[in-house]
């Protein structure tokens, strides 16, 4: 098992930048890759990006390049999704999640475990 615990969301203008978090815990000795979600009121969850196990490896949405970055510090199983320039479409609950499979996935199902999620809400 593991656990996620995200942070970070809040309240920001359109236009500005959120930092979130996701702590793992438990089973974390193994390579894992972290993928980040979103899901807006009514809405499907949907991909935002993934980072590989050596934190070489990327990828992200269309609707997300070159706005949003994704990190990660394995010695402390710490992950983040840097947004900038925030839209207010964007607001939503983000989620951490993670896979121990092979290749980043980029639907819901291939993941594993996941965080409660943290909102996000951009203001126009």
């Amino acid at each position: 098992q593991v656990q996620l615990v995200e942070s970070g969301g809040g309240l920001v203008q359109a236009g500005g930048s959120l930092r979130l978090s996701c702590a793992a815990s438990g089973r974390t000795f193994r390579p894992y890759v972290v993928g980040w979600f979103r899901q807006a009121p009514g809405k499907d969850r949907v991909f935002v990006g993934a980072i590989g196990l050596s934190a070489r490896v990327t990828a992200y949405a269309d609707s997300v390049k070159g706005r949003f970055t994704i990190s990660r510090d394995n010695a402390n199983d710490t992950m983040f999704l840097q947004m900038n320039s925030l839209k207010p479409e964007e607001t939503a609950v983000y989620y951490c999640a993670v896979r121990f499979g092979a290749g980043l996935g980029y639907a819901a199902r291939e993941y594993n475990f996941w965080g409660q999620g943290t909102q996000v809400t951009v203001s126009s």
